[in-house]
């Protein structure tokens, strides 16, 4: 499920016309739109925080953690192969320009028949637990690090994982085999965008070229309130941005109170 991303921007410009605040175009609602999700997508990990620490209730469909748990699982991949390359120092490293957090990072043996989970380390204590013959990674303890790291090259920053030791083979020679690294972990959301065909000097909406907001169907309201905010700051009609700052107040006592 989504939310479709026409839908929205035509409640936007609804109210952004009955305030009588002006025009929000494709071009400016596409990057008030993907900043929108980017903060919806964030908060929740801050939420799950603070209703962590409070009581819940019996009732499923009312507890908070539960909802939020429910509107972060549109982003959980478990269990994914992924591609490894070899480095300059012949280490074993995958980069991705998706993964916005680390849940598990599994290992196969040479088999491929047992897989062994690998703690995360971080990456300046790599050499105090390498030079060690207690700590030291092995194959059935295997570790790694990860950092960001600006891989525009193909498609933005992302994070880069190195895995210790190498999963390899020796037979009939030491070689990288495909297969052997799986993680599981939270993606970011796909950045949406509102397509368009120019007719009689207008744009009409065009779904082959859309792109919509992956969030929970839920969020709906949210995304209107906090694109209003923006589009206020940006035609600078303050009234408009308190109009939608009132809104989203609104609706946050009542999910929160």
């Amino acid at each position: 499920m989504a939310i479709s991303i026409d839908t929205v921007y035509q409640k936007v410009l609804a109210l952004a016309n009955k305030e009588q605040r002006g025009y929000i175009t494709p071009q400016e609602f596409n990057l008030f739109a993907d900043q929108a999700q980017k903060e919806i997508f964030e908060q929740y990990f801050y939420d799950v925080n603070q209703f962590g620490r409070t009581f819940g209730n019996s009732h499923v469909y009312s507890d908070m953690l539960d909802n939020l748990e429910d509107k972060i699982s549109y982003f959980k991949r478990p269990d994914q192969n992924v591609t490894t390359r070899l480095d300059e120092h012949g280490d074993i490293y995958f980069e991705n320009n998706i993964v916005y957090r680390i849940g598990l990072v599994r290992v196969m043996d040479r088999a491929g028949k047992q897989s062994y989970i690998a703690e995360e380390i971080k990456m300046e204590d790599y050499y105090l637990y390498k030079d060690s013959p207690l700590t030291k990674p092995s194959k059935k303890r295997p570790m790694y690090w990860k950092q960001e790291t600006n891989i525009n090259s193909r498609g933005g920053d992302g994070i880069r994982i190195k895995v210790f030791p190498p999963p390899r083979v020796s037979e009939p020679r030491d070689v990288l085999v495909d297969g052997k690294v799986w993680i599981s972990y939270i993606k970011h959301p796909t950045k949406p965008n509102w397509g368009y065909v120019v007719v009689n000097d207008k744009p009409l909406y065009n779904s082959n070229s859309s792109i919509n907001f992956e969030l929970h169907p839920a969020e709906e309201s949210e995304l209107v309130y906090r694109i209003l905010a923006f589009a206020g700051i940006a035609i600078e009609k303050p009234q408009l941005t308190q109009v939608a700052a009132t809104l989203e107040q609104v609706k946050v006592q009542q999910e929160k109170q």
